[in-house]
């Protein structure tokens, strides 16, 4: 009974301010904003009029401020532009701009503290601050609609990132266009965030996972970055319907993630590797196409109980990386992979290979363990062993078979203007020279 008081106490608290709330012009003008937020009442609307406002400027009650895409807030390079410590704030249609660059204070465009439960960034551009939008402690926020710039200068592991989550719970970001910057999305210490349907641009990472569990990465498009979809130190994340289009050193990266599901993803033209699964267990990683890359899945350091079904590897050089003594299986239920280097019969017609597939052989260990012996490639007695193996599979020292090759490729479509994004995108980008250079991803968090 003293909860439902509580509860129907807390509905006219509400009541109460939502009947008081009133909408008010805020003039251009110094101190003028901050002026109209210490004197507005909870639930009032904030309209900023066209023209520049000075910031920063902290939101310590229930508040929106909404800019009507024509006012811009300066914070004049001394902390972050907007301040969010109340729940319940909506910050939308505003230009934020001139952001500190301390990365101790983590100075933002928009920072939403602890205190910012269920807050509203929405339809905002963030222009050339430090960190686009900072999810400090922020349980159930939103960040929508957004254009996020980040910094070009110095290196790019100095610069920040688009949105940062910590410890932030049920947070969602949906709908971003980020660029520039470190990652576009970092989250570390938090649980069930959903991040969907953003575009990613010229970044290190496109989406950054650190000890961050359960939640959802869908719908989202990584084009020309460093690498487009890490997962490091997590468990229980869905990877879905994404695409990952000409990211230079992985699409997606399993690094001591665990029980994840990666399904209906695209990554294609990477310069090095498509997938790269180290030291990660207990995945599903079905019905994704790895398309053009140097190595379709580097598979390494004891990764185990991963199941691996209805992937489509089209024209990499190397389509599986594996360095190991083990047989490992890849297929689940009688469906494996469909292998565009493989030879395959299909005589009864079912879309299953009459004949399993073997991506490696030893020779392939071999080169991979002493890349000099790249030059015997076409020697007679290289070509011997390998016609031998294929011959005698028993011969083989394990490594990766398919016992149910599929016939036909899992399609993903790329949607016109992605395509037309993915074609502008070129490897030797003009801020490759402020990358670190001894850059690892393994390292990076």
């Amino acid at each position: 009974m003293t909860r439902v008081r509580i509860l129907i106490a807390g509905l006219l608290v509400l009541a109460a301010c939502a009947a008081g709330a009133a909408e008010r012009v805020v003039a251009p003008g110094a101190g003028a904003l901050a002026e109209a937020v210490a004197g507005a009442a909870p639930g009032d609307v904030l309209i900023l009029a066209p023209g520049r406002h000075d910031g920063p400027v902290t939101l310590n009650k229930p508040l929106t401020l909404d800019g009507r895409g024509e006012a811009i807030v300066d914070a004049g390079g001394a902390g972050s532009v907007i301040t969010v410590t109340a729940p319940d704030v909506t910050v939308r249609g505003l230009e934020l701009v001139g952001s500190g660059s301390s990365h101790e204070g983590i100075d933002s465009g928009v920072q939403l503290t602890q205190g910012a439960t269920g807050a509203r960034v929405l339809g905002n551009r963030i222009l050339g601050n430090l960190y686009g939008v900072d999810i400090h402690g922020a349980r159930d926020s939103l960040v929508q609609g957004n254009t996020i710039v980040g910094r070009r200068g110095h290196r790019m592991n100095d610069r920040g990132n688009g949105v940062y989550v910590w410890n932030a719970p049920g947070a969602e970001v949906a709908g971003n266009d980020i660029r520039y910057g470190r990652d576009g999305i970092f989250t570390n210490t938090s649980r069930d965030n959903v991040f969907r349907d953003n575009l990613f641009r010229d970044l290190r990472f496109a989406v950054h996972y650190m000890y961050t569990n359960g939640g959802e990465v869908t719908g989202n498009v990584s084009i020309g970055n460093h690498l487009g979809y890490a997962l490091m130190f997590s468990h229980h994340i869905t990877v879905r319907d994404n695409l990952s289009l000409n990211d230079r050193d992985h699409g997606v990266m399993l690094n001591y993630a665990n029980s994840a599901d990666v399904v209906g993803n695209l990554v294609r033209g990477g310069q090095e590797k498509c997938t790269f699964i180290y030291n990660a267990h207990k995945n599903l990683i079905a019905g994704n196409r790895f398309e053009g890359c140097g190595i379709g899945v580097h598979f390494t350091a004891g990764s185990e109980r991963n199941a691996l079904t209805g992937n489509a590897f089209v024209g990499n050089r190397t389509q599986v990386k594996y360095v190991g003594s083990r047989h490992v299986e890849w297929s689940l239920e009688g469906r494996g992979n469909y292998w565009s280097d493989h030879p395959a019969f299909d005589l009864d017609g079912d879309g299953t290979a009459d004949s399993p597939f073997r991506p490696n052989d030893l020779m392939d260990h071999i080169l991979w363990s002493q890349p000099a012996a790249a030059l015997l490639t076409g020697a007679p007695a290289v070509q011997l062993i390998r016609w031998s193996q294929a011959s005698f599979p028993a011969t083989l020292p394990g490594g990766v078979l398919d016992s149910h090759p599929l016939t036909r490729p899992v399609e993903i479509p790329v949607p016109p203007a992605i395509a037309a994004l993915e074609a502008d995108s070129r490897p030797d980008r003009g801020d490759k020279g402020q990358i670190d250079d001894a850059f690892d991803p393994l390292a990076a968090h």
